[in-house]
């Protein structure tokens, strides 16, 4: 994962450098590692802003927030890009299990065509009709 930060009337300092790498961390977890986030935080009017770009081969997501606090500002933008990334993980997983599931029904159709149906169900009314 590549990391790049930009800073617009606002002082760069090791420890901002550090804390951002540290957010840009958690999103790690949804990704795979061909993928660039950039970051741009700014100052305006006593108004802190962060604005995060994350790009991918097939993706690219944006999240920005703002607030009093710089430190603030930073963790409503992850929180943002984290739901995000959140629903692309969830509609990823539901999109293999609707095949997985398309697939086990159009097995079971073509099963119960070539006459290998249910074959339990045949046996429990066996089974009644001997007891």
């Amino acid at each position: 994962m590549k990391v790049s930060i930009s800073f617009k009337n606002l002082e760069h300092t090791p420890a901002l450098d550090e804390k951002i790498k540290e957010k840009t961390h958690k999103l790690e977890k949804y990704l795979d590692g061909n993928t660039d986030v950039h970051w741009v935080c700014s100052t305006q009017e006593g108004q802190h802003y962060a604005d995060i770009k994350l790009s991918g081969p097939s993706f690219q997501y944006n999240a920005s927030a703002d607030s009093d606090n710089l430190y603030k500002t930073l963790d409503l933008a992850v929180s943002k890009m984290e739901k995000q990334l959140q629903r692309k993980k969830e509609k990823w997983k539901n999109k293999i299990h609707s095949k997985h599931n398309i697939n086990q029904d159009e097995n079971l159709i073509k099963n119960k065509k070539k006459g290998r149906g249910n074959h339990e169900h045949d046996y429990d009314e066996e089974l009644d009709e001997v007891g």
